[in-house]
């Protein structure tokens, strides 16, 4: 595992997100309840930027388009493509369920550093 620096921790406000290029990838940073937590900045649904997302109390991100809701913590799926009403679950069968991929991250030295695998 290879970590690399990513930004300040100051950087990123409470409650706030940032995307960050690392290497060829670009990460979404989410400070959520005191954690930072690291995933894909790309719905698995349709490749759509979730930075725009909401994020649940407990935990999720919300795509800001078909509103599926993936776990910040492991990128599991929680709810798949129920945006827009009706035509949101056709929309769904469109493309099978895939977690998001998440990045372990820590504090170094006032840095968010995220594991990147070698």
């Amino acid at each position: 595992m290879n970590w690399i620096k990513a930004i300040s921790v100051d950087a990123i406000a409470p409650g706030g997100k940032k995307v960050v290029d690392l290497g060829d990838r670009k990460i979404l940073l989410v400070n959520h309840s005191g954690e930072i937590f690291a995933t894909q900045n790309r719905c698995s649904h349709m490749n759509l930027s979730l930075k725009r997302g909401k994020i649940t109390d407990d935990g999720g991100i919300v795509c800001p388009f078909h509103h599926s809701i993936f776990d910040l913590r492991n990128g599991e799926v929680k709810e798949w493509c129920t945006f827009p009403p009706v035509i949101g679950s056709m929309m769904g069968k469109m493309k099978q369920q895939q977690p998001l991929t998440v990045f372990p991250t820590r504090i170094e030295n006032g840095d968010i550093m995220v594991g990147l695998e070698s």
